[in-house]
């Protein structure tokens, strides 16, 4: 290579791609899916759930300042963390199940990302027109006309990730009350830094970013390759019927070409301007716009629909030598998704079964080390342990502490002569409890005595033990 010549670019500059308007049955499932899931995500922190007079009444909190956790009649604590990493493992596997069974189907219908970007692209549309209309305005010179458009259309997209930013943090603290503060200007700068922030990565993702987030930043493109087979049912064109494509003349039939006309309708409703008769790409997020597309011509030119269409790539080898293919229910049920279908069963159920047989009383009992133990003026040898108690009703309920153990050995709490405890409802209450051994017995002269502390919920009688050591000198 000469030096006056150029080395090659390592970059290549965005193509804008701007995705036609299309009617069809997966267009109106993914304008569905996006009702539903803004819906969702916009409405629910105003949802009120009674929990009684002491906890709050939101439906769906994240309380961080209690570490606590609320989804309706659920409350999820610290100790608890484990159903939240349940759900994580059932997301993820729901993700390789779908994935598996119907390729980026979550890509190309639920994901954020997607539904946030047929938003934008939908008031798009509205302010400045369909496919050619914005085309002719993105080429156009500025004027006051592409100046007023293009204003507009950033308010309008700046409006939705200002309401995105705000319902996010709305699942974090009381959501009419935080409302308040916000047009007060008295909420915390934490609310306004999070909500600027998810404004601003709305506003790019959306209306700028789009089809590059799907490409460049989001890892799953890489990983769907070790989650689909021949068998996964993925949007394809059928080249065998298609091919040789050709515009169509009216009046001229030619026998020697395939049923693609070479419209490019597939093209240009494509949302990360993609030609899917290419074959399988990393870009695909099987949205199946295409298929309405295509379909919409099919139906003008008196062609049968499905020239592109979701299947497996086994089926269309099958139909290319002359073949049938196989019943969709025989790709979706395979052992692969059957496997994947198990585990993700059974991790729901078991946190079911966890979550409804779970206790109402927690208890942990940490022995004070510093020191192990302490020796009394009349000899006997006093251990220090602290007992957490938590009461997860709604109520303030009386505990009583008492010790399990054959050793004789005596239970007494700190700053009072009973042996019951208070705890407020929906509180953790932290009691010092020393256990004695009196001297010369058999616990006070042994490095270490099993012993178990109980404890018993005075109103249903319910009892929790929790196993320790009451250490004592080594004679």
């Amino acid at each position: 290579m000469s030096s006056s010549e150029n080395p090659p670019a390592l970059y290549a500059a965005r193509e804008p791609v701007f995705p036609r308007r299309v009617k069809g049955q997966f267009r109106n499932l993914k304008w569905v899916i996006m009702a539903i899931t803004l819906g969702i995500y916009y409405i629910t922190p105003w949802l009120r759930w009674d929990r009684g007079q002491s906890l709050p009444d939101q439906a769906v909190l994240v309380d961080l300042a209690n570490r606590r956790f609320y989804f309706f009649m659920i409350e999820i604590w610290p100790d608890e963390f484990y159903f939240i990493a349940g759900l994580l493992i059932m997301a993820g596997l729901g993700l390789f199940l779908f994935t598996s069974a119907l390729g980026r189907v979550w890509c190309g219908y639920a994901c954020p990302q997607t539904v946030w970007t047929d938003l934008y692209i939908l008031v798009e549309r509205w302010v400045e027109g369909d496919r050619n209309a914005r085309v002719r305005l993105w080429n156009q010179a500025w004027d006051f006309r592409k100046f007023r458009l293009r204003m507009t259309k950033w308010v309008l997209w700046l409006l939705i990730g200002l309401a995105t930013g705000g319902a996010w943090i709305f699942y974090f603290t009381d959501a009419p009350t935080l409302l308040q503060d916000l047009v007060h200007g008295t909420a915390h700068p934490i609310a306004y830094l999070t909500m600027a922030i998810l404004t601003a990565t709305t506003f790019f993702f959306g209306g700028f970013a789009r089809e590059q987030i799907c490409i460049y930043a989001c890892p799953w493109p890489r990983i769907q390759a070790a989650m689909i087979d021949e068998d996964t049912l993925v949007v394809a064109y059928r080249e065998w019927r298609g091919e040789p494509r050709g515009k169509l003349h009216k009046g001229e039939p030619d026998p020697a070409k395939g049923d693609c006309i070479d419209c490019m309708a597939c093209v240009n409703v494509c949302p990360m301007g993609i030609d899917i008769r290419n074959g399988q790409q990393l870009e695909c997020i099987t949205c199946a716009l295409c298929i309405d597309a295509c379909d919409e011509v099919m139906d003008r030119i008196g062609k049968p629909r499905g020239l592109i269409a979701y299947m497996a790539l086994k089926d269309e080898v099958a139909e290319r030598a002359g073949g049938h293919p196989k019943n969709v229910w025989k790709h979706i049920f395979r052992p692969r998704t059957i496997l994947y279908s198990v585990l993700w069963s059974s991790i729901g159920l078991a946190m079911l079964v966890a979550l409804f047989l779970r206790s109402p009383i927690g208890v942990d009992v940490t022995p004070v080390r510093n020191p192990l133990f302490v020796t009394l003026a009349d000899g006997a040898i006093r251990n220090t342990y602290e007992v957490r108690l938590r009461n997860k009703h709604g109520e303030t309920l009386p505990f009583t502490i008492s010790l399990q153990s054959d050793a004789p050995l005596e239970l007494t709490l700190e700053g009072t002569d009973q042996k019951v405890v208070d705890v407020p409802a929906d509180e953790t209450k932290m009691q010092r409890v020393y256990v004695t051994a009196p001297a010369g017995s058999p616990a006070a002269g042994v490095p270490r005595t099993e012993i178990a502390i109980v404890v018993e919920d005075m109103t249903n009688g319910e009892r929790v033990v929790h196993g320790t050591v009451f250490n004592g000198k080594d004679d």
